[in-house]
């Protein structure tokens, strides 16, 4: 396995399992999110973003968390296994509150470095209706991949800590 992408709403703990993932399999991580946002939250164009993005999965070797569905195919094509955290709508806007407080006028780890912390009501209603809007789409397109691609579809933290607690015993899934 050396080719892995981690998606799920905001607040679902992509970062969180990217980088605990890349601490066991010893693989590098991209967080799409550091790369995708430029400075002061603006957003890469469409084109530059496709280029970057395959730039990205040329490698040999990689974690890539994120959603951004419109660039998903390029990712899957090249990934030997895809994660999905299908976690209930509460716990991702907990997670999103509890880490607009964390980093407060700063940004996150995962993010460009210009991009302080945020939360205004466009976002949060953006992971208010993550399942209503995004979650079929996601799923749907895992399910048309499944006969070549591993997929794990991870609907709670205990399910978190189980496929953690395998890869640390066994580095296998």
């Amino acid at each position: 396995m050396k080719r892995v992408i981690v998606l799920g709403s905001a607040g679902s703990g992509k970062s969180t399992l990217t980088q605990k993932l890349s601490e066991i399999l010893k693989l590098p991580v991209i967080h799409l999110d550091k790369y995708y946002w430029k400075p002061n939250w603006e957003p890469t164009s469409n084109e530059e973003w496709d280029e970057v993005v395959r730039g990205f999965t040329m490698k040999e070797q990689w974690i890539i968390d994120g959603n951004y569905s419109r660039t998903l195919d390029i990712r899957i094509q090249r990934a030997d296994l895809i994660i999905y955290l299908d976690m209930p709508t509460s716990l991702c806007i907990y997670r999103v509150l509890k880490r607009r407080l964390m980093y407060h006028k700063k940004s996150r780890p995962d993010m460009n470095e210009e991009c302080p912390e945020k939360l205004d009501w466009e976002f949060f209603r953006w992971v208010w209706n993550y399942r209503k809007r995004s979650r079929m789409k996601t799923i749907n397109k895992l399910e048309s991949v499944r006969t070549q691609k591993q997929i794990i579809i991870v609907k709670s933290r205990k399910e978190v800590f189980d496929l953690i607690n395998r890869l640390e015993q066994s580095n296998e899934i």
